[in-house]
């Protein structure tokens, strides 16, 4: 399995990104994806989640601003940055999990892309 993050940039406030997450291996749809950030200095933090029955769940940093989706089809997952502020600067990390609850908790992943910087300009 291999997850790989990109899209990240170099954007100003308020401005848009859309994230993808692409997934190598056979088994993406029963898969639920987390997207996590870390920013200098600071722990990595979750960002949001989708879970393979369906379900979606936001930080509340990003709650009614950022959107994951996810595509079976094409093995991808994605998320949609509106209103972006300095304090989403970041890099971003897709991760993938077998489970669908707590999906906070970021050892509920069990494999991790390489991230994408996102860099909010204000």
């Amino acid at each position: 399995v291999q997850l790989q993050a990109s899209g990240g940039g170099l954007v100003q406030a308020g401005d848009s990104l859309r994230l993808s997450c692409t997934y190598s291996g056979l088994t993406f749809s029963s898969k639920s994806v987390g997207w996590f950030r870390q920013a200098p200095g600071k722990e990595r933090e979750f960002v949001a989640a989708i879970t393979w029955i369906g379900g979606s769940t936001y930080a509340d940093s990003v709650k009614g601003r950022f959107t994951i989706s996810r595509d079976n089809v094409k093995n991808m997952a994605y998320l949609q940055m509106n209103s972006l502020k300095p304090e989403d600067t970041a890099v971003y990390y897709c991760a993938t999990s077998r489970l669908v609850l707590s999906m906070w908790r970021s050892s509920n992943y069990d494999f991790w892309g390489q991230g994408t910087q996102v860099t909010v300009s204000s």
